[in-house]
């Protein structure tokens, strides 16, 4: 995994931002990314290049962000944000505040079919098997031509 910038001075903000998360970033924390709920260890408040994400998994280059209420005012700072850190192999998913807030179950499933889509993306392929080239290899276990019955 290659490096991934992140602006130093962004640091001391996003401690203060783990000291005071919103109601739904410390719901999705506490009951779902905290812990072994989802299998994945995240950090909070993770910078990266200019901006402080919300819930980072590093291994997965995969950033959950949480919309304030807000948030439909910062769209196209959103965007550019997004390409930013897609240009970085970095996948983003949003939930907004209401779905952690009053479906928390609906978001843990959606997440959880996100991160296994994940793991799967940066899986490297599989090397062909070696040897048995040119072999025939019988399409039901333990029967063979001869021996149909097994």
């Amino acid at each position: 995994m290659s490096f991934i910038p992140y602006n130093q001075k962004l640091t001391s903000r996003a401690k203060e931002n783990r000291k005071n998360p919103t109601s739904a970033e410390k719901k999705m924390w506490y009951e779902i990314l905290n812990g072994n709920r989802v299998g994945y260890r995240f950090l909070r408040q993770k910078p990266i290049d200019n901006f402080i994400l919300d819930f980072y998994r590093p291994k997965l280059l995969f950033s959950v962000e949480i919309d304030g209420d807000t948030h439909a005012q910062q769209i196209k700072y959103d965007q550019v944000r997004t390409n930013t850190l897609n240009k970085l192999g970095i996948r983003i998913i949003r939930y907004a505040n209401r779905e952690v807030l009053n479906n928390l179950e609906g978001v843990y499933l959606d997440l959880m079919h996100r991160l296994e889509v994940r793991a799967g993306e940066l899986k490297p392929p599989r090397p062909p098997l070696s040897g048995g080239q040119g072999q025939e290899i019988p399409l039901s276990w333990g029967r063979d031509k001869e021996n149909p019955k097994g």
